[in-house]
């Protein structure tokens, strides 16, 4: 039996949503389309609702409907989030501005009359403008390279070469095509080690066996592995138990609150998501127990997904953290809220001999689009020295 609590969340989200959409039409009528010879009112609202409502009817019918129908819908959909996004600010700033100009007189009346028309085209330009651009920048990745230094001896290694991805959100949208993409970019770059630092997988792992991924995954060449750990979105969709044994088959070994010494010389050590204990109930391990048996005089490099309270690994003595998760933001103008949350949002930040690197991540959630940052593979190395 479903919660209650369930469909309440799920009815104000609803209702919210169709709120904002219908804000959307209205405003989209009214300034443009009611000037479209031809359009009758009932023509634009059915179109207009078909399309708005294509990403939540899909979700929600996804068992139901024929694969071909569900991937067009979703894709569809996401889209169409990109677009209301857009649309709901441009619409919002210019209504604030006729709001304070009927206080303030600023725009002749003459002009206002007139302007209805000639605006609302400027404004539906301007967001497809903004998606088109955003679709593009998505699907064309860059490496990003960084040097780092360890003021610690690593055996015989006087230096090791790291490639990172994050957030790749493999699934419908991002779909294996992506992925194999991402396997060539990686072993161009001849890494010693790889890591994928946490939401390697969107959806459910049915939906990604079908395309074969695991086939993608196994190319990836490392003399020293590949390894991953989960993000919160394997726990929202429910995928963390089938993540690691599908990755594990593939050749990918999933760190989960455990350590492993690589080549004799350093410590990699995986954290599993703070998202495990309020998804399901388990909480991870603090990183003081998680260090315990670690030799303290190698390096430590420390996978965690979320850039979180960076004085933990700080004050354990761990030497690099590499996460992801926060996505620069992905759309503009988030990675404001992202740079307040987040003490580093993306980039390279020093703390005493702590370091950290957080990627944008290579993939995308929800539109598939990015505006104001560029998906990334993240390209290290690191030098050892006494």
């Amino acid at each position: 039996m479903m919660n209650p609590f369930f469909f309440l969340v799920g009815g104000v989200i609803f209702i919210i949503y169709g709120g904002l959409n219908y804000y959307i039409g209205l405003r989209g009528w009214q300034t443009l389309f009611s000037f479209v010879p031809f359009l009758i009112p009932q023509v634009y609202w059915t179109f207009f609702w078909l399309l708005s409502l294509s990403y939540l009817f899909s979700r929600l019918s996804q068992k139901f409907l024929p694969t071909v129908l569900y991937e067009g819908l979703i894709r569809i959909g996401a889209y169409w989030l990109a677009f209301m996004f857009y649309f709901l600010l441009v619409i919002t700033a210019l209504d604030i501005l006729s709001l304070l100009d009927r206080f303030l007189h600023l725009v002749p009346v003459e002009i206002k009359q007139s302007l209805n028309p000639s605006l609302g085209l400027v404004v539906f330009i301007l967001v497809i403008g903004i998606v088109s651009y955003g679709a593009w920048n998505a699907r064309h990745p860059r490496v990003n390279h960084y040097e780092v230094s360890i003021a610690k001896q690593a055996g015989s290694l006087k230096q090791l070469h790291v490639v990172m991805v994050s957030d790749v959100h493999l699934g419908t949208i991002i779909n294996n095509s992506y992925l194999t993409k991402m396997v060539t970019s990686i072993n161009q770059l001849k890494p010693d080690l790889v890591l994928l630092a946490g939401d390697v997988f969107d959806e459910n792992i049915e939906t990604v066996n079908k395309q074969q991924m695991a086939d993608s995954f196994r190319k990836l060449s490392a003399p020293n592995g590949v390894f991953a750990i989960l993000g919160n979105h394997e726990y929202i969709s429910g995928n963390a138990e089938d993540t690691i044994k599908y990755l594990g088959e593939a050749g990918v070994k999933v760190l989960r609150d455990s350590s492993q010494k690589i080549a004799g010389s350093f410590y990699l050590v995986g954290r599993d998501d703070r998202s495990g204990a309020r998804l399901n109930g388990v909480k991870r391990q603090d990183l003081k127990t998680l260090l315990q048996g670690v030799n303290h005089s190698l390096p430590i490099l420390l996978m965690d997904h979320q850039p979180l309270q960076l004085a933990e690994p700080a004050e354990q003595g761990v030497d690099l953290q590499l996460s992801g998760h926060t996505h620069a933001g992905q759309l503009f103008p988030i990675e404001f809220i992202t740079q307040r949350i987040f003490e580093d949002d993306w980039g390279y930040l020093r703390k005493g001999n702590f370091q950290l690197i957080v990627s944008s991540g290579y993939g995308t959630w929800g539109p598939p689009i990015r505006v104001g940052n560029t998906p990334e593979i993240v390209d290290i190395t690191i030098k050892f020295n006494q």
